[in-house]
């Protein structure tokens, strides 16, 4: 195993000069009560969504600079075969936060209304943590604070990293893409779908994608984005 995280935080300073007090400056939090969906600093109980997002107080908040497997994905294992990498980093992230109230500080928000975020539970920094434990990815498109943490679940063989072979989740999410939309509608890849729980829609990379049928004349719809399918009344699928 890695080892603690401030462990993991005092190597990082070593070997990538800067990366850790990068990631240690963006945390000011407040210590008074949770503030609106439009606020800076966002705290409280958290529901777990997958690997890299959360409920915190009632606002979707994504976890800044790192990607976790898809809740669909699997992972070659050490042992031989393959494991639930994107349900058991989604175990992990619960883990992590265990009933605690989570602190969080709102660094912008995407196209999609989420938070981007950095978080703590307790004194855990919890973006770190999930690199840290080898569950999920440094997410060097957007932030390359949590570079050296990877780098360090890699040489430890831990989480995604205990095989050679786990795609990135960009790319399982990417090769997801481009195969449903050879069959979707006008490419529009994304399923609209009708059911007793509402309007909801699966994103090609999702659990029950591959089972979810379309039919049009129920007034179900082939999206060919998420701001498509929010804009038109539709939420994303909750996968359990």
């Amino acid at each position: 195993m890695i080892g603690t995280l401030s462990a993991h935080l005092a190597n990082a300073r070593s070997t990538r000069s800067g990366a850790s007090d990068n990631v240690a400056q963006h945390f000011e939090f407040a210590t008074a009560g949770a503030l609106s969906s439009g606020g800076t600093r966002i705290f409280g109980k958290a529901a777990v969504i997958d690997g890299d997002t959360l409920d915190v107080a009632g606002i979707r908040v994504r976890l800044e600079g790192i990607d976790a497997p898809e809740l669909s994905q699997v992972c070659p294992s050490a042992v031989g075969g393959k494991w639930r990498c994107g349900k058991a980093a989604k175990k992990q992230l619960k883990t992590i936060i265990s009933n605690k109230a989570i602190h969080c500080k709102r660094l912008k928000n995407d196209k999609y209304g989420r938070a981007i975020a950095l978080c703590r539970a307790g004194g855990t920094d919890i973006n770190a943590k999930m690199v840290a434990s080898g569950h999920a990815w440094a997410f060097v498109k957007y932030s390359k604070s949590y570079s050296a943490l990877e780098a360090q679940a890699r040489s430890a063989g831990v989480g995604v990293w205990q095989k050679t072979g786990a795609m990135a989740p960009w790319a399982y999410r990417a090769r997801r893409w481009a195969s449903a939309e050879q069959t979707a509608p006008r490419g529009c890849a994304i399923k609209g779908n009708i059911s007793k729980r509402g309007r909801i829609y699966h994103m090609p990379w999702s659990r029950w994608y591959r089972k979810t049928r379309i039919e049009t004349t129920r007034g179900e719809q082939w999206f060919c984005s998420e701001k498509e399918a929010k804009a038109a009344g539709w939420r994303p699928a909750s996968e359990g």
